[in-house]
């Protein structure tokens, strides 16, 4: 599957509905993603390309495509 990516959005990790499982952190390709103290997905704005990988493999939906603010 290929994704269209859109310039200038990141990651943004809902922290009220991450479940912290880490799937998110595995598949990011440039290593953008960690778990924060196993409480929820911290993402490294500097680090992430906006490829989508992470919204589409959260099983708990917690993450969104945006520009960051």
């Amino acid at each position: 599957m290929v994704t269209k990516v859109k310039k200038g959005r990141k990651a943004i990790v809902s922290r009220d509905d991450c479940v912290a499982c880490g799937a998110c952190a595995k598949v990011c390709p440039v290593t953008a993603i960690t778990i924060y103290k196993g409480i929820y997905a911290n993402v490294d704005f500097e680090i992430c390309v906006g490829c989508t990988k992470c919204s589409l493999i959260c099983p708990a939906h917690a993450i969104s495509m945006e520009v960051p603010e």
